[in-house]
């Protein structure tokens, strides 16, 4: 019974451990990096949206406070928006 046992776990294992080997073998290969190098280019503009974003909102918080915001400065945040809205 303990060898069934004990062939059990060893399957188990080697079931395992190819998984692993054969996912990180796809790592190192052309198509992993290429996957990886997307995955940070999506995150560094994904970031840079959001920066772009919290500078959009800051600015308008302070022509609000300020009392700057006219109806000229409105139409170029309107036409700056559309702008970044088409990358």
């Amino acid at each position: 019974m303990k060898k069934f046992i004990w062939l059990g776990i060893g399957v188990a294992v080697g079931v395992y451990l190819t998984r692993k080997i054969s996912s990180g073998a796809a790592m190192v290969g052309p198509e992993g990096l290429n996957r990886a190098v997307g995955r940070l280019s999506d995150s560094i503009a994904q970031f840079g949206d959001a920066i772009r974003e919290g500078m959009n909102e800051r600015e308008s918080e302070l022509r609000a406070a300020l009392g700057v915001d006219t109806a000229k400065d409105q139409a170029l945040d309107i036409t700056f928006q559309r702008s970044t809205q088409r990358r």
